[in-house]
Parts: C-alpha cells; structure tokens; sequence
C-alpha cells in the first residue's frame, strides 16, 4: 500500500529519501500534473545543489498573461473566475526568468503553441519525438519517478485511484515496469476535481509508492475557456465534415477547428438540407459539392483520438458518435478542457462513463498491438489535425519554423497520418488557414517552399482550407500543385502559379480555373452569414464560461486588434467612438473593462475605441 501524505514538503522529502538525489522525473502531458509535489521537488533542489533534477515532460499549462491595459481589464476577471486557486509551476516561471538553478533541467517534447519561442533554454532543451516515441525516450534517460494528478474513489472501504486525464505515456511505461523493462516509484497527487475513468487507467493502490490527498493541496483543475470560432474556422470544419463517411471513424485535433468540424457534422446529422444549403454557398465548383457526404449519420461514428475533447461529448449527444467497439464509443488518452466538460465527466452515469474509455497513446497513436482487433474497429477513418502551413506541393508544417524556433511539437500528427495509409479505407485531414496577418498585411500560408517540414510531400493527402479541400493523395506533382492553387488565397494566386511555372513543375500555360479565383474572406463571410444568423453555426457551439458581456467583448477587442496591425485605421474607429452614444448593452460591456467612467485620457481613448468596435463588430 502507498504511503499517505498530507503535505507535499513532507511527500517531496520521502521521495528523494527513497530514489536517491538524482531524480528524473517524468510529468504527464497538460492537466495530469502533480503541481504541489512538482513544487517541493523543485524548491528542495533550489535549496540544495547536491540534487540533480530532470523534469521530463509536454504541455506546461500557464495562466494567460495579458499584454495590455484592455487585454488587463479584459481577461483578469476571467482568470480569476476560471484558474484562481490553480497553483502555478514553479520551474515555468524560472525558465521564463532565465533562472532555473543549474542543477535543474526542464525538457519537454511539445510547447503549448507559441508560448516558449524566442525562451533560449526551452528551445534548447526540446526533444522532437513522435507523443508515441516519448515513453521510451522517457525509460532511455533512466526515469525513476513519475508525478501524476489522480482521481480517487473508495470502494468497500479499498481506496483505487485513476489516471484520468493522463493515461497516455503513463500506461505505457507501467507495462514497461510490470514487464520488468523499468524500475520507477509512481506518486499521486488526489484532485478532487478530476473525474474518475474507468478502465485500463482504474489502478488499484498497489501501483503507487505515495500519495499526496489533503484538502490543503487539492485545487480547481486547469480550464481553458472555450475559444470562438471564426468564418475561417468554421469553412474549414464544414468542408471536412463533408469527408466523414457513416459508420466510420473519427479523430480529431484540439481546437477551434475541431469544434467547427464537430458542429459541422451535428447540422449534417440533424438537417442534412440546411448543411448541403450552407455548402453549396460554401464550395464554388460543382464538382467539390458533388464529392461531398451530406447524409445524416444512421450507422454513427466510432471515435479514437489521442485527446479526448467537449466537442466529441457533442457529437455522443447528437447520436452522431454511436457506433461501439466492444461497448466503447471513444477512445482517448489525455483531455484538458473547460469547466463543463469536467463537470459533464464527472456527472456521467455508470453506463455512460463506460462507453468512453482512456487508453495509452500507444493504443490509439499506433496500429501496433492487437493490430488485427484496431484494423477492423477503424473503419474508413478520418483522422483530421491541424497545421500552420503548406507547401504548393503538399508538405505541411505543423510544429515549427524554418529558423529552428519550436512553436508546438509533432505531437501525434505523424502516427495519424502514417495510419492513414495504413489503413484501409482510411484519409489524413490537414487543415490550413489559407492566410495570416503579419503586421497590416495578409501571408499566405500556401507556400511554394519552406525550410521545414513536419509532414513530407510523399506522405501527403487531404488538406482543407477556407476555400475548399485538396485531395492530392497518389496525384503527380503538377495535379497536387493545381489543386492546393485553387484553395490558396486568391490574393496570393498568381505569384504562386508564376514560382511554381518558373520551377518547371507547371505548364506555362496553366490557368487557375474561374470557379477558384474569388477565395477571398469576403466570400467565406457571405456564404456563412445565413446560418450564423440562423443559429446553426454559433460561435460557441457547446457553450461557453464566457459572460453574455465578454462574449459581445470578444469580436470588438479582435477587431481592435487587428486594427492595432494597420494604425491608420484607429483615428476613424476613435472619432466614431467619441462622436456615438452607446446603448445599453455596450455599457455593460464598457462597465466591465471599468470604462464605464473614464478618468485618464487613455481610458477615454480605450472607451471610445472599444465602443467604436462594438458598433462595428454587430455590423460584420
């Protein structure tokens, strides 16, 4: 039986007692974290020279930091509401601060995206590794102790803890250990927020060395608001919905576009006229509209995704995600989300929780053990992530920049794709925001070129932007070239066409056909503009902990900010700001940045630029 701990000075002194002082720890990915051990550990090796510690981990979670005074009055409210309480990792904060004690190394084989760019040691001390890679890369350093948050229940008066939101490397390395291929003390750390999973991740007490449970160290778990999708998002996950077959398999990414990718198919499923009607606005060329599947879902879905997210929660409700395998509807491996969706967890029945079970990555990354039971459960598969960019000849960058700067990781970008030719039936989904701002002006995030790679161009597939999908799998380089032409940004068109004619690689006589010529966001906004109105494509679609106030907020402080990027379009948004009387709904708005009664001269200008946006923003 563990040892039992109620504070975690006294927890991080018995681990160092019993391993020794050269630890190398190993922390789950994200939200399974046990922050208040991962602190004592960090403080004693601080104090105290002589300790080696390695923190070998992904996903370090940190609280937003606001970069400005509407930014400030914004989302400190928010944080407070949604992550006071959540104690934050030390050794982040140190490694920001360029201050981690020099016995003290922090590696981590994913980024949260863009939070350690331009952070010397983090990208110094970044591992690439496939997420199925890290549990060995974790075993080869000589791991000796693994950290992990817990749920606990107490059956008959036997205390079982689950693994939770974390049984990705976690069980896979307890196999290593159970197979005698590891040697390693698993410590937990009892949240009683964390919903207690069923199934492989269900341990019996035995498995632990120790355990930290005390209601001085429990805290509200890490919840991210649900972010709001955008037109760009939204005609991203529609055109994808259209590639998901009935009674197929699903895996999706994290992210805006993975929720507008599962309300895609909920309108499918419950009107598939309205969502043919939306799609026909959508896809200018006939022939994209006819390769689409419209049909609603009589058969339903399975699902197997390394991150189990709310919007699957969605697709289980709209009886979309229905099709089991051996009594299971999902299987996942880590989650991370916002406050319902734990609490959704949490308030499942027996019967409901059953049917969504958390597995190790190895299982649903890889085709790899019990091949044959996971090649006929992953039928016509979809496994739809998301990337930054690609290339005109279907490369995709996902994870970084051509400097070398790490903006996220691989991740399991690459196992799904490799499934996907490995399976029959199966396709890889990448979807790409045809464009990005930088500064006042529009990048096209269709290259001819660029200096990595994170998927290479013979493993290309299927990749969607706004204005459509590409489906370049087998296709010769001049086809694949031809079709990532017609859903790049028309503003970027012709420049293109020219770079990849200079090249060789097209015929000097190529013409974009007409139909593509008009992908402007323009487009993308007029063609969804009737089902935002209907409320088929809100910008919430499986609810928010954003207040009726903020999220009016949210659309106005984006346009400002894009605004920021060209500055000679804030003298217009501010004279029509002081020269307007805002009504009663934007004064609640303005009252909650504290705008309501400005007493600088910046907090006049703030107010009259933000009411300015309000208007504006209702008008878009």
């Amino acid at each position: 039986m563990p040892k039992l701990f109620s504070d975690p000075e006294a927890i991080a002194q018995e681990i160092i007692r019993d391993v020794g002082t050269d630890l190398v720890v190993g922390l789950p990915l994200g939200l399974g974290k046990a922050n208040h051990i991962v602190n004592a550990l960090y403080a004693r090796a601080a104090a105290d020279r002589t300790i080696s510690l390695t923190f070998f981990s992904a996903l370090t979670l940190e609280k937003p930091k606001p970069a400005n005074l509407l930014e400030r009055r914004f989302i400190a409210p928010v944080i407070e509401r949604l992550f006071g309480g959540y104690p934050d990792l030390a050794y982040a904060d140190a490694v920001h601060a360029n201050a981690l004690p020099p016995n003290v190394r922090v590696i981590e084989f994913f980024f949260l995206a863009g939070r350690w760019l331009h952070v010397p040691f983090a990208q110094q001390h970044y591992i690439s590794a496939n997420y199925t890679h890290a549990s060995s890369y974790l075993l080869a350093r000589g791991l000796n102790v693994v950290l992990q948050l817990v749920a606990k229940r107490v059956v008959n008066g036997v205390a079982r803890y689950s693994l939770s939101c974390n049984t990705d490397t976690t069980l896979d390395i307890l196999r290593a250990r159970g197979e005698g291929r590891a040697s390693f003390k698993l410590v937990g750390q009892v949240n009683s927020e964390l919903p207690f999973m069923p199934g492989a991740g269900d341990l019996p007490a035995e498995q632990f060395s120790a355990v930290l449970d005390s209601p001085e160290t429990d805290f509200p778990l890490f919840a991210p608001p649900s972010e709001p999708i955008s037109d760009t998002k939204y005609a991203i996950g529609l055109h994808a919905a259209g590639l998901v077959g009935d009674g197929g398999t699903l895996q999706i990414g994290i992210g805006q576009i993975g929720d507008a990718l599962a309300q895609g198919l909920i309108v499918r499923h419950r009107d598939n006229a309205q969502y043919h009607g939306i799609m026909k606005l959508l896809a200018p060329a006939t022939e994209q509209l006819s390769a689409l599947q419209t049909g609603s879902f009589e058969k339903g879905l399975y699902g197997v995704s390394e991150m189990l997210t709310e919007a699957f929660l969605g697709l289980i409700d709209a009886g979309i995600l229905k099709r089991e395998v051996d009594g299971v509807l999902l299987h996942g491996a880590f989650f991370v989300g916002p406050k319902s969706f734990y609490r959704a967890l949490r308030e499942m029945s027996v019967s409901e929780i059953a049917r969504i079970q958390m597995m190790p990555v190895s299982f649903t990354n890889e085709l790899y053990g019990d091949e044959d039971v996971k090649r006929r459960a992953r039928i016509d598969a979809r496994f739809v992530n998301n990337a930054m960019m690609a290339t005109l000849m279907g490369a995709v960058i996902s994870d970084g920049l051509e400097n070398g700067q790490v903006v996220s990781g691989v991740g399991g970008q690459y196992n799904f794709v490799a499934q996907a030719f490995a399976l029959q039936g199966a396709r890889s989904v990448l979807t790409v925001e045809a464009t990005r701002q930088s500064g006042a002006k529009a990048q096209s995030n269709i290259r001819w070129s660029y200096g990595h790679e994170t998927i290479p161009r013979h493993l290309r597939d299927v990749i969607v932007t706004e204005y459509g999908i590409a489906d370049i799998r087998g296709k010769s380089d001049a086809d694949v070239i031809a079709a990532m032409l017609q859903v790049a940004d028309s503003r970027f068109q012709t420049e293109l066409a020219r770079q990849a004619k200079d090249a060789g690689k097209l015929p000097k006589n190529f013409e974009i056909p007409a139909a593509h010529r008009e992908n402007v966001p323009e487009r993308i906004a007029s063609a969804l503009k009737p089902a935002r109105q209907a409320g088929l494509l809100p910008t919430f679609p499986f609810g928010s902990d954003f207040t009726d106030a903020e999220q009016r907020l949210i659309p106005a402080l984006q346009l400002l900010q894009e605004a920021q990027r060209a500055p000679r379009r804030l003298p217009g948004l501010l004279w029509q700001g002081l020269t307007r009387t805002p009504d009663v709904a934007d004064r609640e708005c303005l009252a909650r940045l504290g705008l309501h009664r400005p007493a600088t001269l910046t907090e006049r200008a703030c107010r009259a630029l933000v009411s300015a946006a309000l208007q504006r923003s209702r008008a878009g």
